[in-house]
């Protein structure tokens, strides 16, 4: 029996195998449209990991080439600690592979579904994570467009992360009117103007999910149903839906208000967070802004003496991530495309400035513009204005890497805030105050709309 044993675990230990030098792939997890997610073992850090393999011909026969690349895009873009994380991307001829957060608790859709409705203080809980996440992708130009409990996972204790980007859209895909029209998403939890054919909100759509995603969380059912999804439709058109009555007056008002078939009346981010079902101090919950990562919390002491320390190299990914628009056409071996503006204005840059050199100018534009400072070495800077404007404080983050012994590469993007403030700040006041130190062979090959 034990030579039977031995023989079975042998043959299993055949199976993973060492994908690049840098991830052991193990047991199956399960099974995608267009490959399968293995459970892995970083061997650099030996962390459990996630990784998504993709054939790309089957992505490339179902033409959701562009959607894979979106999707990928928009991972990197959005690092929150309730969202799942992207760690890499890798590539063969055949394959692209997504190293990811490993998230052992499952779906929350399964945990509904045990135990047929959550309390309301649990349920307030997963939904300020939620909300923190998604507030973030709003920030970010990023609309999931497919929030729904099973693309809702729970870690070892118990937070929530939001996965599957697959739907997301930017804010750049938005047409003339400055409308989404892509009818997408699941139709029990997709809000009426996304069917409706006219144009829609991304981020008020995905506000109208939440509230399904709440009332779900509370009821155990959804608040619109109906064998026929025109007879469904038109029930969300008219917002006919009933709380029952073990619901709190203050929940039942919020869901009431994200469940509001008019998006110019539906509640916004803002106004939720200040409701007092959302405020109610029951248990402790999560910041709806997460903590800056340890890039740019600095090293303690508060006095910048790691200025010195020398900036990340770039790795594959970094230079994938950086090129015009995320353009990951290299991942499909086709020409790359140019032009594209998905990353919302964001600006680089190369240099032959010391990284020392570099982050003092940037405190010192900081300093004139009345801005606070937070860095961490070579490699993060992030401004914050003093003044809220018309969505928020101006943010400003700036990464260092180095490409070369004595050349640099400055990525600058918006943090938060209104990205026309963000345009303006680039092109009245910090291109000004870094143009003698940008190298002018790279300065000619800004992308189009890159300030």
């Amino acid at each position: 029996m034990e030579d039977s044993a031995s023989a079975a675990a042998a043959e299993e230990k055949k199976k993973n195998y060492v994908l690049q030098g840098r991830y052991e792939l193990g047991r199956v997890l399960g099974y995608g449209n267009f490959g399968r997610v293995h459970a892995a073992r970083d061997l650099r850090t030996g962390r459990g990991v996630a990784v998504k393999v993709v054939a790309k011909d089957k992505v490339e026969r179902a033409g959701m080439s562009e959607q894979m690349k979106r999707e990928i895009a928009v991972m990197k873009m959005v690092s929150h600690p309730n969202i799942v994380e992207l760690h890499e991307v890798m590539a063969t001829r055949s394959k692209i592979y997504l190293a990811l957060e490993l998230v052992r608790g499952g779906e929350l859709f399964a945990r509904v579904s045990r135990a047929g409705r959550l309390r309301e203080d649990v349920a307030r809980r997963y939904f300020r994570q939620l909300v923190s996440a998604v507030d973030f992708c709003h920030g970010r130009g990023v609309y999931h467009r497919d929030l729904k409990p099973e693309n809702l996972l729970l870690d070892e204790a118990g937070n929530l992360k939001v996965a599957d980007f697959g739907l997301s859209a930017l804010a750049g895909h938005a047409r003339p009117d400055g409308l989404l029209h892509t009818a997408c998403g699941t139709p029990a939890y997709v809000a009426p103007e996304v069917l409706g054919g006219g144009g829609y909100d991304g981020a008020k759509a995905d506000l109208w999910s939440c509230g399904v995603i709440l009332y779900v969380l509370l009821v155990g059912a959804l608040p619109f149903q109906d064998e026929n999804l025109m007879s469904m439709y038109r029930k969300m058109q008219r917002g006919d839906f009933l709380c029952p009555s073990w619901i709190s007056r203050d929940a039942r008002k919020l869901i009431g208000r994200l469940l509001d078939p008019k998006p110019s009346s539906r509640i916004t981010v803002a106004g939720l967070i200040e409701s007092p079902w959302f405020k109610k101090t029951s248990i402790p919950s999560p910041p709806l802004e997460p903590a800056p990562p340890a890039a740019a919390r600095g090293n303690g002491n508060g006095n910048g003496d790691d200025k010195d320390e020398p900036p990340e190299a770039l790795n594959a990914f970094h230079l994938i991530s950086l090129s015009a628009g995320f353009d990951l056409s290299p991942l499909f071996e086709q020409e790359p495309s140019s032009g594209r503006e998905a990353r919302g204005g964001a600006m680089r840059f190369a240099t032959r400035e010391p990284a020392s050199g570099v982050i003092s100018r940037l405190e010192g534009l900081a300093t004139g513009g009345a801005m606070r400072v937070t860095k961490s070495g070579a490699r993060g800077v992030r401004l914050e204005g003093a003044e809220r404007g018309r969505k928020g404080r101006l943010a400003v983050a700036a990464e260092i890497f180095s490409v070369a012994p004595s050349v640099l590469v400055v990525d600058v993007k918006k943090d938060g805030g209104d990205t026309m403030e963000y345009r303006s700040f680039c092109s009245e006041e910090l291109r000004p105050a870094l143009k003698d130190i940008v190298w002018a062979a790279a300065a000619a090959a800004d992308p189009p709309g890159a300030t």
